[in-house]
């Protein structure tokens, strides 16, 4: 079967690019064209400092928000997708098909649709990250809840423990790290996400690049840029470092053993403090620096929580009387109607699978390398490590559409420079994701192998690769269909697919015609969905 699925994935990625008349020759060719845009776009301008400032901080709030109640929405939705919390398959299927209808929409189309009835500002853009995040953080809740060792749970429930009890003594210390870490992976992306719904007048810094790049004023626009770069930079540090401290045990030792000397003492520190609590019978955890980071990790969330409520113009209550007119125009999506532009659906959606798959192939082509390269717990040298992932950072910086932008400018219209763009975009997201799962392996096979005299390649391939490879297919499948929404939105800039369509239906208020767009999608989407569950349950 999993070949079978394998097979698959090549023939569709080479009908793809043979269809989207895809040239390695061209690509290269239009580099130089890429090479004098960008020089166009140095240095940044700062002049209008003020306003790009304040709009970079409206995009934070706008994202911490719409992180923060995705995250509370889907804690009780991953348990019900997951099977080995929901014995029920009626309540299963459900949630995962809310899971898989938030993702098959872009924020930028649910911003579009909210500012129809609630007006421009923030309040959209909020409520837009919040629904479209709960596709990515309820899935990855889901499965990292599936994911956990049954053994602790089949120990509780043997002592008469009952269904609460055991999922939360057993299930949710496991799945908590994990979730920890998807969330903040989430507001990183969210951050991206809102700092483009400003093209359709959601708040944040989009405006400020939307209005730069009209007026051709390329450096403004950089700049603009730039800022959004420094706060993901930022949160993917703080970001490190709490992963870092919430795998605790699970940090490979080879990897402590090359760790600098103040690390080393921090360490020792850490350990003496423990065995003096075991040794003194205390009551509570010792402060080590882990639970210090842990902490004030936790306080810094509140406290960026609480200020973005009290900053961001957000008029929930003033906005009530509007909730009925936007329930209203979501009504007027259905029924769908594929009759008025069936040709250009047809066309369109073609086009944008083809453009996901070829975009998901070559990522992982280059994600592979690169998530290797990325792994603390697997390349020796540091510098190495630390150079890939500055490198992923730094390309991750950039929003999609201006990745889009760029290469449509260069290019010119079509889908491939849509696809060539979504292939940076997946090879920079793709690359961090399959790091990050290799170093959460378990360390001891690998310690034993090691015991035995294995080579590094050897103990790579026997230890590494089983434990890893799970997590990387579903990564992988995750990847495609969220290339699958991507590939949807990249018609808004001239990038190919039934973006066109989709946000032309939506601005002359054909509303059954983009339910007709929206449909198609969700049921490409939750398909993906199926096929990845049931290579997981293969895998296992």
């Amino acid at each position: 079967m999993l070949r079978l699925f394998g097979a698959g994935f090549v023939g569709a990625f080479l009908w793809s690019w043979f269809s989207l008349d895809m040239s390695i020759i061209s690509f290269f060719a239009g580099l130089g064209d890429v090479r004098n845009l960008l020089g166009r776009m140095f240095p940044p301008d700062f002049s209008n400092w003020s306003t790009i400032v304040n709009a970079t901080f409206e995009t934070l709030w706008m994202a911490v928000i719409g992180t923060f109640v995705s995250a509370l929405v889907c804690v009780p939705l991953a348990f019900g997708a997951a099977s080995n919390t929901t014995p029920h398959a009626v309540v299963r299927y459900v949630c995962r098909g809310i899971i898989s209808l938030t993702r098959a929409v872009p924020e930028i189309i649910f911003a579009a649709l909210f500012v129809v009835v609630l007006s421009i500002g923030p309040l959209p853009g909020i409520l837009a990250i919040a629904i479209h995040s709960i596709g990515m953080i309820g899935k990855l809740f889901a499965d990292a809840i599936e994911q956990t060792q049954a053994s602790p749970r089949e120990a509780i429930t043997s002592v008469g423990a009952r269904r609460l009890q055991t999922t939360v003594s057993s299930i949710v210390p496991q799945a908590m790290p994990s979730m920890i870490a998807t969330a903040m992976y989430r507001l990183e992306i969210n951050i991206r996400a809102s700092s483009v719904l400003g093209l359709v007048g959601a708040g944040g810094i989009g405006f400020v690049i939307q209005d730069s790049l009209r007026s051709l004023d390329y450096q403004a626009a950089l700049a603009a840029v730039a800022c959004i770069f420094v706060l993901i930079t930022a949160i993917e540090l703080i970001s490190a470092q709490v992963r870092q401290s919430l795998l605790g045990e699970n940090t490979n030792v080879l990897a402590n053993r090359r760790q600098s000397g103040y690390a080393k003492r921090k360490v020792a520190r850490d350990t003496a403090r423990n065995e003096r609590a075991i040794r003194d019978r205390s009551l509570t955890p010792p402060w080590t620096s882990e639970r210090i980071l842990r902490t004030s990790s936790a306080v810094v969330a509140g406290l960026m929580l609480i200020v973005a409520f009290l900053l961001v113009d957000m008029p929930l209550l003033g906005a009530l009387p509007r909730y009925p007119d936007l329930i209203l125009v979501l009504g007027d999506l259905f029924p769908p109607d594929f009759s008025t532009a069936r040709d250009e659906l047809v066309k369109g959606m073609t086009e944008s699978v083809q453009i996901a798959f070829v975009a998901t192939g070559l990522g992982l082509f280059l994600s592979v390398p690169l998530g290797i390269l990325g792994a603390r717990n697997i390349v020796v040298r540091r510098v190495i490590v630390l150079s890939t992932r500055v490198t992923l950072l730094l390309l991750r910086g950039i929003p999609e559409l201006i990745v889009a932008v760029i290469f449509v400018s260069a290019m010119g219209l079509g889908p491939v420079p849509g696809t060539l763009a979504l292939t940076l975009v997946t090879a920079t997201f793709t690359s961090k994701l399959f790091a990050d799962t290799l170093e959460e392996v378990d360390p001891s096979p690998r310690e034993a192998l090691v015991a035995v005299g294995a080579s590094r390649v050897q103990e790579f391939v026997a230890a590494v690769v089983p434990q890893a490879l799970p997590g990387i297919v579903s990564q992988t499948l995750y990847i495609l269909d969220v290339n699958l929404r991507s590939s949807t939105v990249l018609g808004i800039v001239g990038g190919g697919g039934i973006g066109f369509l989709l946000l032309g239906s939506l601005r002359v208020l054909e509303y059954q015609t983009t339910g007709a767009v929206v449909l198609s999608i969700f049921l490409i989407v939750y398909f993906i969905e199926l096929v990845g569950s049931i290579v997981r349950r293969l895998l296992r």
